[in-house]
């Protein structure tokens, strides 16, 4: 005789199960549950640093750029009862003026940036995107080093509209980030 499937409802993730993982695994809650994956492969990794480097200077430090921004590798953000971590976050200053000492953040980005793997792009694209939706990010990229593509969202409303799609070695000037010319070779790493 088979046994019966438990009838007891799974009780939604928190936040205590994210901090109970090991080292070297990323966690994340997405609607209420725990969504875990291992550190970046090394060219997930270098397109993020590399991009990281490339808008830290003019739109952090003001180095040929605007400066104003805040800007973050991999930070804990809740989003209400989610919270997500995406590869690059930037706030502009003035609605993040200081960090706090301990994570997650609470203040909504203004851009964030998902490196697209095989693992995690089901997720960043379908749920990901939506969370980043209903909790007003004004612009997000989605970034694919193996493809080679940089695909900029611009929220409009409650609607994400797709303001443009990049690739290969194209140089782009891509919003909210459009003060400076970006060579995505070098965001692939390729220009060595």
């Amino acid at each position: 005789m088979a046994q019966a499937a438990s009838s007891k409802p799974r009780r939604p993730a928190n936040y205590a199960d994210i901090e109970a993982l090991p080292e070297g695994i990323v966690g994340e809650i997405i609607d209420g549950e725990l969504v875990t994956h291992p550190r970046p492969a090394p060219r997930h990794a270098e397109s993020s640093t590399n991009l990281g480097a490339i808008i830290v200077g003019p739109f952090r430090f003001g180095i040929n750029g605007p400066g104003g921004w805040i800007i973050l590798d991999e930070p804990e953000i809740q989003f209400g009862p989610h919270t997500l971590v995406p590869d690059i976050a930037a706030w502009r200053t003035e609605r993040l003026p200081v960090l706090p000492e301990k994570g997650p953040l609470q203040v909504t980005p203004d851009w964030a940036c998902e490196v697209l793997s095989p693992s995690t792009a089901a997720d960043d694209r379908r749920r990901k995107l939506r969370i980043y939706g209903e909790f007003r990010v004004g612009h997000v990229w989605l970034l694919d080093p193996i493809v080679r593509t940089l695909e900029i969202f611009r929220l409009h409303e409650t609607t994400w509209l797709l303001a443009a799609t990049h690739g290969g070695d194209d140089t782009v000037r891509a919003e909210p980030f459009d003060a400076i010319e970006i060579q995505l070779t070098q965001v692939w790493g390729e220009s060595r």
